[in-house]
């Protein structure tokens, strides 16, 4: 029996998945922490990958036929001529590069050239920016810089035997800013406008191409951005939204066509299978959750039973969910901000609700701003650590107007790594059929949830004027 293995390296840590080639079953999982920053120096990455790695295949009935990796998007590692990392990387949840974002839509056109030419209006999120941002403040790191990698092409590099030049995909790359996902092609003229000059920039693999291969001799995949490599391994085709709650609350669709959305909302990627990935990205999800309950002094279960004790739309408490700034809307300056607060209302259960709803309110946004590109939706998929949630299962599919469900829980940017690996190993046109079993959420009354929508609008219009 063969294996493949997938790798999650996320902001938070990185997950290693050792499954059946054929089945996509997993036999064995290992798991190493990041450090909580918004900058890390990428060897911290590598050294995770080894123990996770580690730990996954110790005692495997058979062997590892190959490996991909799946990488948080956007994060800026560059590297010297001698591949030496210049500084630590900054990562997708760094925020410093806000004014340059600013500068560089305003230069180059406007965004809606910036849609038209990369699928997306950059914010501070992207690679572009800070590599702007690098240029501007620290001249003399940028003048070291040979080579410009996103996270998961710097690690499947790092793994690969010696000889291998760096490789990207079509997915990891639509999400840096100077990538055009129609042509497939890199930009160089917008990272001459952000950086000044074009550093050497990683080749674009197909689907299921191979990077090269380890010392231990397991064929490299192409691997791929997080949001792309979830998507492949919840096998998700057109019409299927998948809805992300994890530390960023993300929703993305797989389309046939590339999107290009002037406002910025909706991002314009590639997926990991040649076909499209809009997306719609927010700062702030499960943490809205996890700080809430530590704010009422309970454990999780018990902000569930608390929010579901209260009625939609939490008294009349509505929760602006921007703890930590936010990207959509674009807002890095932002707060938190709870209005809507009477004598009445001011009760465990409403705050806890309105923490369900507020963090659901972003995300059912971008479920309209898909909409608004014309994207079908047919079902949303509820994955990540706040898909557990009975509250948000209760809530989402009338926030979301749209039939919900929720796939059994599992790893899924590590299981879309190890079913590109299994790809690039088969030879196949596309890629092995993987079952991926979901349950239906309850449905909902869609009128109470159009009135908790709009109570949400009219206070983040209030608030920010947005």
């Amino acid at each position: 029996m063969a294996f493949t293995v997938g790798i999650d390296s996320s902001t938070q840590s990185t997950k290693a998945l050792v499954v059946e080639a054929e089945t996509g079953r997993v036999v064995a999982e290992g798991r190493a922490a990041h450090p909580d920053a918004t900058e890390v120096d990428p060897s911290v990455w590598l050294a995770a990958c080894r123990d996770a790695l580690a730990e996954a295949t110790a005692g495997l009935p058979g062997p590892v036929t190959a490996l991909s990796v799946g990488g948080q998007q956007h994060g800026m590692v560059t590297v010297d001529a001698e591949g030496v990392p210049v500084r630590p990387a900054l990562l997708w949840n760094d925020l410093r590069s806000a004014g340059e974002a600013a500068d560089l839509v305003r230069e180059l056109g406007g965004p809606g050239e910036w849609a038209r030419r990369t699928g997306s209006v950059p914010g501070a999120s992207f690679t572009v920016t800070k590599l702007a941002w690098l240029a501007r403040h620290e001249p003399a790191n940028a003048d070291r810089v040979a080579g410009v990698l996103l996270p998961h092409d710097w690690l499947t590099h790092q793994l690969a035997e010696p000889g291998h030049a760096p490789a990207t995909d079509r997915g990891d790359a639509s999400g840096t800013g100077y990538f055009d996902p129609a042509s497939g092609d890199w930009l160089p003229d917008l990272l001459t406008t952000a950086f000044g000059r074009v550093p050497e920039l990683p080749t674009v693999l197909g689907p299921a191409e191979s990077a090269g291969r380890t010392p231990e001799g397991w064929l490299l995949g192409a691997g791929t951005g997080d949001n792309m490599a979830a998507a492949l391994g919840l096998g998700a085709g057109p019409g299927d939204v998948i809805v992300s709650l994890g530390t960023s609350g993300t929703v993305f669709a797989v389309a046939e066509h590339p999107t290009a959305d002037p406002s910025g909302a909706v991002a314009g990627y590639c997926d990991a299978t040649g076909r499209y990935l809009p997306l719609v990205c927010t700062l702030n999800a499960a943490r809205v959750l996890t700080a809430t309950a530590q704010l009422l002094g309970v454990e999780l279960a018990e902000l569930d039973r608390l929010a579901l004790a209260a009625a939609p739309g939490a008294g009349g408490l509505v929760l602006l969910p921007y703890l930590d700034g936010e990207r959509t809307p674009d807002l890095p300056g932002a707060s938190g901000t709870l209005t809507g607060m009477r004598r009445a209302n001011m009760t465990p259960e409403n705050l806890a609700r309105a923490a369900v709803e507020g963090m659901l309110c972003g995300l059912a946004d971008g479920l309209s701003a898909l909409r608004a590109q014309g994207v079908e939706v047919r079902r949303v998929l509820l994955v990540g650590g706040a898909a557990r949630s009975a509250a948000v299962r209760a809530v989402a599919p009338g926030l979301f107007a749209a039939p919900v469900e929720a796939p059994d829980p599992a790893e899924y940017v590590a299981l879309g790594a190890a079913r590109q690996a299994a790809w690039a190993v088969s030879g196949s046109a596309e890629p092995p059929s993987w079952t991926v079993r979901a349950e239906p959420c309850p449905s909902a009354n869609l009128d109470a949830y159009a009135e908790v929508r709009a109570a949400y609008s009219a206070a983040r219009g209030q608030v920010h004027d947005y």
